[in-house]
C-alpha cells in the first residue's frame, strides 16, 4: 500500500505526459508500417469520440453528428490540397474552423426544439453526407470520392511517413491537453451540473442552450482536425469512411471507453480500432460487431472502462487508508457571514392554473430583505408551484412578480437566477462526478465569468477566479459544518448532508433572495439546528429569505412573517404568534379542530401533524 499511495501522490498530467512522450518515441522503437497505421487510425478515431464524449458525456446531449464534422474536416483538406494549400498546419486550422461552423448551423435548430431534437437532426445529417457530396461531383468527385490530394508539407518541408505520425500524435496529445482543461476548469463543472439536471443548472443562472451549443460546437473541433489528419493519411477521401457505420463506432467507442472520462476516448477507440477492425468480415457485419460493444458498454460496463478504473483506484485508495472517515461531523466554529444587500421580492395577484387544475389563484405575498418570510400550506396547496413561478420555470396566467421593482415574470429560469434569485430544492440535486467544493463551487459560475479559451490556456485571470470560487466554496463549507469533507464526492453524502450542501451553493453567490424549499427535511437535530443558525445569519447580514418547510416548530423560530396557502389560495398572513393561532390555519394546515381551547394548544402538540412531502 505504501507502493500505491507514492503512486497516486503523482499528478495525473504526469502520467499522461509520459504516455504521450511513449507514444512520440515508437518509430525509433522499432515500430512497424502495420502497427504505425493502426496507432495512427486510433488516434484520428480518438479525436472523433473526444468530440462527442464533451457533447454527450459531459452535458448529456446525445449527438451523431461528429460524423458530419469528421467529412467537412476531411473534404475541406482535400479540396486545400489540390488547390495547392499543402501544408498542413493551415489545412488543420482551416478544417477545425469549418467544423465549428458546421457545429454551430447544425445545433442551433436541434437544441432550439429541445428534447430529442438534436440525435435526431444530427442522425438525418449523418445520413445526408454522401448525397451533399454527389450534388458537388467536380469538386467532391460525388460518389466515387475525393482524388489528387497532394502530399501534406510542414512549413515548406514535405512530410515522410515517420513525420506525418510525429504530426498526428502532437495534434492528438495537444487536443486532449486542452480537452483536460476544459473539463477541470469550472466550465467543465458547469457542463456536469447541466448533465444532471437543465433544472439545476438554469437555477444556478447557467443558459442551458447557450452551454449545450458550446459543448457541441467545441466537439466539432477535434473531429475537423481528425478528418484534416485522416485525408493526407491515405490522400484519399470517400464518402463511404463517413456513413452511419462510422457514427455508430464512434458512439461505441466513446460508451466502451467511458463518456464520462477525458482519456476514455483513447481507450474506447483503441479498442474498437485493435479489435474489430482487425476481423475481415468487419465491413460486411460491422453494425452487428458496433452493436455488440453498445450493449456491452451501456449494460454491462455502466460508465465504460474508466468507471471500472475509477472503482478499482476507489478501492485500492480505501485499502490505502482505511482510518479515515468520510462522514464525520465537523466540530469547528462556523464564519460569520459578511453583510450584503438583499432584494425585495413583491408577488401581486399571480395565478397558474395546469389544464383544467388551478394551482394558484390570486395569490400575492412580499418578502423584504433582513426578513424571514415563510410559507406553508398543507400538501398541494401549490408552493412549490409558486416557487417555480419566482425561478421562471412556469409562466404566470396573470399577476406579477418583480425584484426590486424589476419584473422577473418575463425572464427565462435562468435570467431569474443571474437576477439574484437562488434557490434549494425538495429533492437535493447534485451533479454525479464532482467533489462536495466543486459542488458548492458551481453556484459561482455565472456570477465571475471567465473564457473558455482562458481555461484552456489557464490564464492569470483564470487562476484568480479559480481560487475566489475555492476560497468562497471552503467558506460557506465552513457555514454549514461540511468543510471537513470538501474532497469527498457530493453524491455520495447523506440526504441531510447534500441538503446543507445545496444551501451552500445557493448562498455563495450572495443572492438578493433566497428561496429555502423544505431544506430542513431530513436533517438530523444537530444540522437543523446548524441550519437554523445559517439563515438567522442571512437575515441578519441583510439577506432576503423564502422558507417553504413542514417543520412548523422551526417556522416559528425562524419567521417574521408567514403567508398559508390552502386550496392554492392564500387564507392569511401575519407574524408567528398570530398565525399559531388562527382557526383557519389550524384547520387547513395542522388539521386540528378549530374549538375555543384549540388556540391554546401548545406548539409541539401542533408540530406532529405537519409532516413532510410537497407535491405540487
Amino acid at each position: 500500500m505504501v507502493l500505491w499511495r507514492t503512486v497516486r501522490a503523482v499528478p495525473g498530467w504526469i502520467l499522461a505526459l509520459a504516455l504521450g512522450l511513449v507514444l512520440l518515441v515508437l518509430p525509433w522503437a522499432g515500430l512497424d508500417f502495420s502497427a504505425s497505421r493502426q496507432i495512427q487510425l486510433t488516434l484520428i478515431l480518438a479525436l472523433v469520440v473526444s468530440g462527442l464524449n464533451l457533447s454527450l458525456g459531459y452535458a448529456g446531449e446525445l449527438a451523431l453528428g461528429q460524423a458530419a464534422m469528421y467529412a467537412s474536416g476531411a473534404y475541406i483538406a482535400g479540396l486545400l490540397s489540390k488547390a495547392g494549400h499543402t501544408d498542413i498546419l493551415v489545412q488543420l486550422l482551416v478544417a477545425g474552423l469549418g467544423a465549428l461552423a458546421v457545429g454551430v448551423v447544425t445545433g442551433i435548430p436541434g437544441l432550439r426544439l429541445g428534447s430529442w431534437s438534436l440525435a435526431m437532426t444530427s442522425f438525418f445529417l449523418v445520413l445526408l453526407v454522401p448525397d451533399v457530396l454527389a450534388i458537388f461531383p467536380r469538386a467532391t468527385g460525388g460518389r466515387n470520392g475525393l482524388s489528387g490530394i497532394q502530399s501534406p508539407t510542414l512549413f515548406g518541408t514535405l512530410l515522410d511517413g515517420t513525420g506525418f505520425y510525429l504530426v498526428i500524435s502532437v495534434v492528438a496529445i495537444l487536443w486532449f491537453a486542452v480537452l483536460r482543461n476544459i473539463v477541470t476548469s469550472r466550465h467543465g463543472i458547469a457542463l456536469r451540473v447541466l448533465k444532471q439536471s437543465p433544472v439545476l443548472a438554469a437555477s444556478t443562472g447557467i443558459s442551458v442552450f447557450r452551454m449545450k451549443l458550446l459543448a457541441y460546437a467545441l466537439g466539432a473541433i477535434p473531429a475537423g482536425l481528425a478528418g484534416a489528419l485522416f485525408a493526407n493519411l491515405d490522400l484519399y477521401v470517400s464518402p463511404e469512411a463517413f456513413s452511419f457505420t462510422f457514427a455508430t463506432t464512434v458512439l461505441s467507442a466513446s460508451i466502451l471507453g467511458g463518456s464520462a472520462s477525458v482519456y476514455g476516448a483513447l481507450v474506447g477507440a483503441a479498442v474498437m480500432q485493435f479489435g474489430p477492425n482487425q476481423s475481415s468480415g468487419f465491413q460486411q457485419y460491422a453494425l452487428v460487431f458496433t452493436g455488440v460493444f453498445l450493449v456491452v458498454g451501456g449494460v454491462l460496463l455502466t460508465g465504460g472502462l474508466a468507471r471500472v478504473c475509477r472503482v478499482l483506484v476507489t478501492r485500492l485508495d480505501r485499502m490505502a487508508q482505511p482510518e479515515v472517515n468520510t462522514v464525520a461531523t465537523g466540530t469547528g466554529p462556523a464564519p460569520n457571514i459578511p453583510p450584503y444587500k438583499g432584494a425585495t421580492l413583491r408577488i401581486r395577484d399571480v395565478s397558474k392554473a395546469f389544464g383544467g387544475n388551478q394551482a394558484l389563484k390570486d395569490v400575492s405575498l412580499e418578502a423584504l430583505p433582513g426578513t424571514v418570510t415563510a410559507l406553508i400550506g398543507p400538501n398541494g396547496s401549490g408552493k412549490t408551484t409558486l416557487l417555480n413561478m419566482v425561478c421562471g420555470f412556469y409562466r404566470t396566467d396573470s399577476g406579477e412578480i418583480t425584484l426590486d421593482g424589476a419584473p422577473l415574470h418575463g425572464l427565462t429560469s435562468d435570467g431569474v437566477a443571474r437576477a439574484g434569485v437562488a434557490r434549494t430544492f425538495q429533492t437535493p440535486n447534485i451533479p454525479a462526478g464532482v467533489t462536495v467544493l466543486e459542488a458548492v463551487a458551481s453556484g459561482r459560475y455565472t456570477g465571475h465569468r471567465t473564457s473558455v479559451l482562458a481555461a484552456v490556456l489557464r490564464t492569470p485571470r483564470f487562476r484568480r477566479v479559480r481560487h475566489e470560487d475555492l476560497r468562497e466554496a471552503e467558506r460557506m463549507l465552513a457555514l454549514v459544518g461540511l468543510d471537513h469533507l470538501r474532497d469527498t464526492e457530493a453524491v455520495s453524502l447523506p440526504l441531510g448532508m447534500r441538503r446543507l450542501l445545496e444551501v451552500a451553493r445557493a448562498l455563495i453567490d450572495a443572492p438578493g433572495v433566497l428561496l429555502l424549499d423544505e431544506a430542513a427535511s431530513g436533517l438530523d437535530e444537530h444540522e437543523v439546528e446548524r441550519l437554523a443558525s445559517l439563515i438567522r445569519q442571512i437575515r441578519d447580514a441583510g439577506g432576503t429569505v423564502v422558507l417553504v418547510e413542514h417543520n412548523f416548530r422551526l417556522v416559528l423560530a425562524l419567521a417574521d412573517d408567514i403567508a398559508v396557502l390552502a386550496h392554492g389560495q392564500l387564507i392569511t398572513t401575519g407574524p408567528p404568534e398570530a398565525i399559531e393561532r388562527d382557526p383557519r390555519v389550524l384547520s387547513e394546515y395542522l388539521g386540528v379542530d378549530p374549538a375555543p381551547t384549540a388556540a391554546h394548544t401548545s406548539t409541539d402538540r401542533m408540530t406532529g401533524a405537519a409532516t413532510s412531502g410537497e407535491n405540487t
